[in-house]
């Protein structure tokens, strides 16, 4: 998945998980993932390092499309959506 520097895609809700260590901060993302609709985004904020390297690989494993990450210079803006 590529990075990009802008927003494309508008997120249906917004998850702010900048400072929640993993393994937490992707079981946070697939619960509330749950929660929602088929085609609804879903815009995960975290940390670099390990948040940004294991949360979209572990959501694609579940099933979830990864739509982009966007670099917003203090965290990643990862967009997912229910599939």
């Amino acid at each position: 998945m590529e990075i990009v520097t802008e927003q494309v895609t508008t997120a249906n809700e917004l998850l702010d998980l900048r400072g929640t260590p993993c393994p937490i901060n992707f079981v946070r993302s697939k619960l509330r993932l749950e929660r929602m609709k088929t085609g609804e985004i879903l815009e995960v904020w975290l940390d670099g390092g390990e948040p940004i390297e294991q949360v979209p690989d572990s959501l694609k494993m579940e099933g979830y499309i990864i739509c982009e990450i966007i670099d917003r210079q203090e965290f990643f803006a990862l967009q997912v959506q229910c599939p």
